[in-house]
């Protein structure tokens, strides 16, 4: 099976694939593409022989909505780290902003963020930035093909963007911060599609768990 979940904030994404593994009974169980625990939304996850598909599903296209909160940055670049930097906010408008997003449009290189689960050397890079070891990362090629501006007050805003796979939308979040003259970070993200899976069809654990229940019954 392929599922498209709807992962709750405050959940790993392994932490959702374990709770799968327990509904179906199923030792083979995997998900493609990692949500941080503060992230919601599509969350595929592939059962028995469906998790070879996986990979391709990863490798597709990925659309968010993501808010970043201005004058101040954490390490994790999102809302569990700690504050590492403040900064002035300066004023700010439609224009001026829609200016920045679209600047950020196509290919680009981008640097992975310390906190990540992206593996050097086959160690997971958020286990050395937990042991305030930071190495030297990369760039990895990023394509942006649509970022749009939802709202926006004068310490927040809210943007949707569709981005090829690993892009991390909490480094564009502490860019687009950057280049408004302030520091930011991710207060809020929800993944709204992974290639063709769409938020609107995605179930919950729970809502999982009842139909399976009925069904296996």
């Amino acid at each position: 099976m392929i599922l498209n979940i709807y992962k709750p904030i405050g959940i790993t994404s392994f932490g959702v694939v374990k709770k799968i593994r327990k509904i179906i009974s199923e030792k083979k169980v995997g998900h493609g593409g990692t949500l941080d625990p503060f992230a919601e939304g599509v969350l595929i996850v592939g059962t028995g022989k469906d998790t070879k598909k996986l990979k391709n599903i990863t490798d597709s296209d990925k659309s968010y909505t993501a808010s970043i909160k201005l004058g101040k940055i954490t390490d994790t670049l999102d809302p569990e780290g700690v504050v590492t930097k403040k900064k002035k906010i300066p004023k700010l408008n439609d224009s001026k902003i829609n200016k920045i997003l679209n600047s950020f449009l196509g290919t680009s290189m981008q640097t992975p963020p310390m906190f990540s689960a992206k593996k050097i050397g086959g160690v997971k890079l958020y286990e050395l930035a937990r042991k305030n070891i930071i190495i030297d990362r990369e760039k990895a090629q990023i394509n942006i093909s649509d970022i749009s501006l939802i709202n926006f007050n004068e310490t927040k805003i809210s943007f949707s963007v569709s981005c090829s796979k690993g892009t991390y939308i909490r480094v564009l979040g502490k860019e687009i911060a950057e280049k408004l003259g302030t520091v930011g970070y991710l207060d809020s993200l929800i993944r709204t599609r992974v290639g063709k899976y769409f938020i609107d069809d995605s179930v919950s654990l729970d809502q999982f768990e009842l139909s399976w229940k009925s069904y296996a019954h």
